[in-house]
């Protein structure tokens, strides 16, 4: 991988975006390379994968002088056309970190801006550095918001806020971020990789059974019914009951121990 970093911090990946020269811009092979990145960790243990970025940005959007060169002459050509690029490459790996099992916590540095916002709200938990900020600049070159974008950010801050930051191409702060529903925690600059990290593991010490149904049922209940999303509750309640992670944690609970998570 040369533009992407693996590390391995307890039952936490953390996937670092590492191209800091062009602040994790985001090109066809990148996008390749984190695809086959996020799978090597799926098919380990984690317990969590912590998403962030090398230098002084998560990542500046589309890397837009991606080229690739043709086997016939050698000399350098247009990469395939942005249309089929999303298609290809951008929008099954966005759709593999949205359904993964395993929690997604993306830790924003600097700049998310265009696709890499996208990448960046995501996170089933998104943290930030206290000068990160979003951008939604599409309007300002005459192009439509991708990535998912007009999908995700509705969801998260109401329709009337998320045309705003469309039409208007303004720079989300992170704590105005945070008000509006965007983000759930700012920290310190200089230390958000280590409090990421920290709140990541916070967040994979739970059962993970529980974690991935409940990511399940959120995402459920975001296009369904009430009455579907309380039906799919009680499906996957029954399954969690009957497993024996929460049977051993009954008994850890009255022997006030710590439960040992199987993740079944």
């Amino acid at each position: 991988m040369s533009n992407i970093t693996v590390e391995r911090r307890g039952n936490v990946a953390v996937v670092i975006l590492d191209a800091p020269e062009v602040l994790n811009a985001l090109s066809g092979d990148m996008v390749t390379e984190l695809s086959a990145s996020v799978d090597e960790v799926l098919a380990g243990d984690a317990r969590a994968l912590l998403l962030t970025g090398a230098g002084r940005a998560f990542c500046a959007g589309a890397n837009l002088q991606g080229r690739d060169e043709s086997p016939d002459d050698g000399k350098k050509k247009p990469a395939a056309t942005t249309g089929s690029v999303l298609e290809t490459h951008y929008y099954p790996l966005l759709n593999k970190l949205r359904h993964m099992d395993i929690p997604l916590v993306t830790a924003v540095n600097g700049v998310a801006a265009g696709v890499g916002m996208s990448f960046a709200i995501m996170g089933d938990l998104v943290v930030a550095a206290r000068s990160a900020y979003f951008l939604q600049a599409f309007a300002k070159i005459g192009l439509v918001p991708d990535g998912g974008a007009t999908w995700l950010i509705p969801r998260l801050v109401g329709s009337k806020r998320a045309y705003e930051l469309m039409a208007l191409g303004e720079k989300l702060s992170s704590e105005k971020a945070v008000a509006m529903g965007m983000v759930n925690r700012v920290f310190p600059d200089e230390s958000l990789r280590e409090d990421g990290v920290a709140y990541a593991k916070e967040v994979a010490d739970r059962s993970p059974l529980s974690l991935s149904h409940t990511k399940a049922a959120v995402s459920f209940g975001q296009t369904h019914t009430l009455d579907e999303t309380i039906s799919k509750e009680a499906e996957l309640q029954a399954i969690c009951i009957d497993s024996e992670d929460a049977k051993n944690a009954v008994i850890s609970f009255f022997n006030k121990q710590k439960p040992e998570w199987k993740g079944r």
